[in-house]
């Protein structure tokens, strides 16, 4: 079964990681939210509080086929913070395997990882300076995928970037009935 991990670190932006966890799951991928940190109950930058699936044990997420790193302020930058969750987002993104990012994330999160050199990335507005300040290429876009890197440039995109999400893991087909089912698109 293909497995995803959303990782939940204090003043994570809710829509944000909410969206892809049930996005993913309607596809048939078994996705879990890793908090960072000691607890399980990890409360976003808007008060709410989620509880967690799992905390965070590199060793239980190693070979997982998507990483998936939430923006909000300030959950980004304590994500950036854990450095074991750096080295992990390193090894994803050099193996070829799925890492994805929103909003503040791939800015402050994965691109002074050198995961986002020389790729096209979005984030969100204000912080494109340091996406480009790591080799990144900025593009004005909703959602960007550049091979295995997939980002998104805020709340509003939630749904375009789980979206996307399906589509690099499940294929087109299971994206396009998941788009139909949820109203995000109309039948042909």
């Amino acid at each position: 079964m293909t497995k995803a991990y959303v990782f939940l670190a204090e003043g994570f932006e809710e829509i944000e990681a909410l969206t892809p966890v049930d996005i993913l799951r309607r596809g048939g991928v078994d996705v879990k939210f890793v908090a960072i940190g000691d607890s399980l109950q990890v409360t976003g930058a808007n008060g709410i509080t989620i509880m967690a699936d799992m905390t965070f044990d590199a060793g239980v997420i190693e070979g997982a086929d998507l990483l998936v790193c939430p923006g909000g302020m300030p959950g980004a930058s304590n994500l950036a913070a854990c450095e074991p969750l750096g080295a992990l987002l390193r090894s994803q993104a050099a193996s070829g395997r799925l890492v994805a990012a929103i909003c503040a994330a791939p800015a402050v999160t994965l691109a002074p990882l050198g995961i986002l050199e020389g790729k096209n990335a979005t984030c969100y507005p204000g912080f494109e300076d340091l996406l480009e300040s790591n080799g990144a290429c900025h593009k004005a876009e909703r959602v960007v995928r550049d091979g295995n890197i997939i980002t998104a440039n805020g709340p509003s995109s939630a749904f375009p970037f789980a979206l996307a999400l399906v589509d690099a893991l499940c294929g087109s087909e299971v994206e396009q009935q998941i788009a139909v089912g949820t109203l995000q698109r109309f039948p042909a």
